[in-house]
């Protein structure tokens, strides 16, 4: 039987080479090479129930208010590009952090219809 190791359970990996630089963890391959990133994204457009879920909120945001979209079945690049998209739609400035679209005020309805219009699965949430 083999030894655990102590401290990081064997998690210790090579981060840096001075061949190929940034190393990922996961598949031990330089990060530009990086099979793990296409995974993790077609994992992350199968994940969830197909309905796009478009909400209003201002919690911890010093009272500015954002709608944000979750559940958009779109990865990296096509998420991205479908937020400047909503962006500009709304005339607002925002952002994409972890597959959810912050759109700075609030554009609830607008983006219903928006997307609705588009063929998403469109569903209003929160109160």
């Amino acid at each position: 039987m083999k030894p655990k190791a102590r401290g990081f359970d064997g998690l210790s990996a090579l981060v840096y080479s001075t061949e190929g630089g940034r190393m990922c963890p996961q598949c031990r391959q330089p990060v530009a090479q990086c099979v793990c990133k296409a995974r993790a994204e077609a994992a992350a457009r199968v994940a969830g129930d197909g309905v796009v879920r478009v909400a209003r909120e201002s919690k911890g945001r010093g009272g500015k208010v954002v709608t944000l979209v979750r559940g958009v079945p779109l990865g990296g690049a096509e998420l991205e590009a479908l937020a400047k998209q909503l962006k500009t739609a709304c005339g607002s400035g925002g952002t994409v952090k972890d597959g959810v679209v912050e759109i700075q005020g609030d554009h609830v309805a607008r983006l219903v219809d928006w997307l609705a219009a588009r063929g998403f699965k469109v569903k209003r949430a929160g109160g």
